[in-house]
């Protein structure tokens, strides 16, 4: 494959993979979001079994984003620490 002067061949895979991990993040981002939406709506209509369900849920897609270093820890905790209160005005 021939390439453009200043154009290397590291810095193009690098893109390559740059594409890709971001397609994964927005997608956990995206399930996070979609989760505490679902668990904010079961509490607003007062289901306490779907909501404890779902706070799993959400707290586990929270861990295993911080684990891969797609959000920062301190931002799931307080993003937890929050949902907590919520399921507690139950």
């Amino acid at each position: 494959m021939k390439l453009k002067t200043g154009r290397h061949t590291s810095a193009l895979k690098e893109l390559r993979k740059n594409k890709k991990r971001n397609l994964i993040n927005n997608a956990k981002k995206s399930l996070i979001k979609t989760l505490s939406k679902k668990f904010i709506l079961a509490v607003e209509n007062k289901n306490k079994d779907d909501a404890k369900t779902l706070l799993s849920d959400v707290f586990s897609a929270y861990d295993k984003a911080v684990k891969t270093n797609t959000i920062h820890i301190n931002k799931a905790a307080r993003k937890k620490s929050s949902l907590s209160k919520l399921i507690l005005s139950l």
